[in-house]
């Protein structure tokens, strides 16, 4: 997954507004069905998770870097390749070797990242306690949050601290875990290690997952009562939660008290405001606040103009789209895959069929990787306008350019050939995208409930109980069982 970019139901939207780090889609749609897309930062959480390093030998590093980073997930031996650097006359600093694990844990190699710390531990290098916080961190990750709880519960008291305890409180939230959280908590609270922003955001954020907004100000009360000072990052939970329950005067009041308190607010507190106002309705609002947005100086973060594009987007101004496109490639010499597939999947939605294709030809003759995500922007869009011949040409062309199609590849063209009731060729595309599920991934979209019924609805009245034998294999297959296979078949198994 590219970094600052995430995938969802195949919908690609940018990183910073796929919920403030509390899934505020789930507490809406607790009522509605609407897409909600909120602001998330991900280094405000993270930053007990991250150790200082020195200037380093860029080289060096970015070489022993390379190394690890080219190493494959399934059979990774990091010891062995730390070794040879070793071997080889090499030096390995603490510092390089640190500096190489918040690299690897920036892309998702935590795998990588895990066995580089336990080679670090071997060979007698000292841990401090920032190392034991991500050392849980990346347990939680590959292992699950047992063994994580069995690495802090084998700590020395000493190595007991704020930050291992805040670590384990982390991984508690993201696993919606919230007895095992709020005990922890409470336990934190008495050996007075709950005293910081991060730790209340962390819960902000895991009630906001379990669809409690209501929680989050009680939260907020707390920490003021304790004079505990919110963070950018609680202002915005604070709002989003708000917002959740459709109180935008209490929105607004959030952010007359960071006014009031002289808190500075940020491209990334703008649109996340920008996109509350425009889930609720409010455009007049939310073009207000994009406009401040758009003009704010010294605009240097990738994600800022990701987010204007997609609001632009959002309130269909394709001439904003365009000039957000336009100020992007000037504050930056290179444009990165994630970038195009923003802007393609906006153009796509504002249905502006000649810039996309124009877009993607200019993205196919400078990329140095082929991304499948990016290809499959232009293959929805040939697909939803029957153009199945051109959707085929370029499916084969992602294939010639080195790329392997993914998922949601699959289940686009499952989707058009279910729609034109091309059987057949749906249950062979819902096979392959079977073959493509990950078992340590989330991704339960797939097929969508959408899709389910059109099957069901098909076999049912064409009285198909092949096709439906054939499917429910398929879906036994990826473990979905949400459907009673003899209510299609009528008892034939």
């Amino acid at each position: 997954m590219l970094v600052g970019f995430e995938e969802d139901d195949g919908d690609f939207i940018p990183a910073m507004l796929r919920c403030c780090c509390c899934d505020f889609q789930r507490a809406r749609d607790m009522g509605s069905s609407s897409s909600r897309l909120i602001l998330l930062r991900r280094t405000t959480t993270s930053r007990w998770l991250s150790t200082a390093t020195a200037t380093v030998n860029k080289d060096r590093e970015e070489s022993l870097y390379s190394k690890l980073l080219a190493l494959g997930e399934a059979d990774a031996n990091v010891a062995d390749t730390l070794n040879q650097w070793v071997k080889d006359g090499k030096d390995l600093k603490r510092y390089n070797a640190i500096s190489c694990i918040n690299q690897l844990r920036k892309f998702g190699k935590y795998n990588h990242a895990i066995q580089l710390y336990e080679w670090l531990d071997k060979n007698k290098n000292n841990l401090n306690n920032s190392d034991r916080a991500i050392w849980i961190d990346l347990l939680a990750k590959t292992k699950g949050v047992a063994s994580a709880e069995d690495y802090f519960n084998s700590l020395k008291e000493t190595a007991k601290t704020m930050r291992t305890y805040g670590a384990l409180l982390k991984c508690y939230c993201r696993e919606h875990t919230l007895d095992k959280a709020m005990n922890l908590f409470e336990k934190m609270k008495e050996m007075s290690f709950a005293s910081t922003s991060l730790n209340y955001n962390n819960l902000m954020s895991l009630h906001m997952k379990l669809g409690q907004p209501e929680k989050v100000p009680l939260l907020a009360q707390e920490m003021k009562e304790k004079d505990i000072s919110f963070d950018i990052y609680t202002y915005n939970q604070l709002m989003n939660a708000y917002a959740a329950v459709n109180d935008i005067d209490a929105v607004e009041r959030v952010v007359e008290e960071m006014e009031v308190k002289k808190f500075q607010r940020d491209w990334f507190t703008d649109g996340n405001l920008a996109t509350i106002y425009v889930n609720t309705g409010l455009i007049n609002k939310a073009n207000a606040i994009i406009q401040k947005l758009e003009a704010m100086d010294n605009l240097n973060d990738r994600e800022a103009f990701h987010t204007l594009i997609y609001l632009y987007m959002r309130t269909s101004n394709l001439t904003g789209v365009y000039r957000s496109w336009e100020s992007l490639k000037l504050a930056f010499s290179k444009i990165s895959n994630t970038s195009y597939l923003i802007m393609l999947s906006a153009l796509s939605k504002l249905g502006d069929e000649e810039g996309l294709e124009k877009l993607f030809k200019e993205w196919e003759s400078e990329c140095s990787f082929y991304d499948v995500r990016v290809a499959n922007v232009v293959l929805q869009s040939f697909l939803d306008r029957n153009k199945i011949k051109e959707a085929l040409l370029l499916s084969e062309t992602v294939v010639k350019r080195g790329a392997v199609p993914n998922l949601k590849t699959y289940d686009l063209f499952m989707t058009y050939h279910l729609k034109n009731h091309r059987m057949d060729l749906a249950l062979n595309y819902l096979d392959l995208a079977a073959s493509k599920l990950h078992p340590e991934k989330s991704q339960n979209w797939f097929p969508t409930r959408e899709s389910v019924n059109a099957f069901v609805k098909y076999f049912k009245e064409e009285k198909d109980k092949e096709g439906a034998v054939k499917f429910g294999i398929t879906m036994k297959k990826m473990g979905r069982v949400d459907y009673k296979l003899e209510e299609i078949t009528g008892g034939t198994r």
